[in-house]
């Protein structure tokens, strides 16, 4: 009987490569939804507390009690740094010319959620626009995540 066996021994029933492709899909979805959500709630947060007037320092602090009181805007807030946070993890091992693509298909949801729960009217125009969108984020989807070898960044030695 072997003593010490390393972890690494046992393998996984997943590979490196799909670990990695999985997670970057994972995060790729929570970076969608929670930006699109998270602006969502900011915005349906921002309209309740109403229009903000600049013009006197009175009228501005006011404006200010009324955003940094409100839960709305709170939840909003913090989806958007969940958001960051995904979006900066996401980027730490997946290729920018993968990422920014992808994540365009929040441009697809925020109108869908906006039509859903702000009731905002979207016009056929827009509609046909997000289809575009969506196609060309299955196109994209169709290449690798990464494209550059870890490490083998163009311009830098080793």
């Amino acid at each position: 009987m072997q003593m010490g066996l390393a972890p690494q021994s046992f393998t996984p029933a997943m590979t490196s490569a799909q670990t990695h492709k999985t997670k970057t899909y994972v995060l790729l979805f929570l970076l969608v939804v929670l930006g699109s959500v998270g602006n969502t709630i900011l915005s349906k947060g921002m309209k309740d507390a109403g229009d903000l007037d600049i013009s006197h320092f009175a009228s501005l602090m006011a404006g200010a009690a009324r955003v940094l009181t409100s839960a709305t805007i709170w939840a909003g807030i913090a989806m958007m740094l969940g958001f960051m946070v995904c979006h900066m993890l996401v980027l730490s091992w997946a290729d920018y010319s993968f990422v920014m693509p992808f994540s365009a298909i929040a441009y697809a949801l925020v109108p869908l959620l906006a039509y859903l729960f702000l009731h905002e009217q979207v016009s056929t125009a827009r509609w046909i626009g997000i289809i575009f969108i969506v196609l060309g984020v299955v196109l994209i989807n169709r290449t690798p995540h990464r494209t550059t070898p870890q490490g083998d960044v163009p311009g830098t030695t080793t």
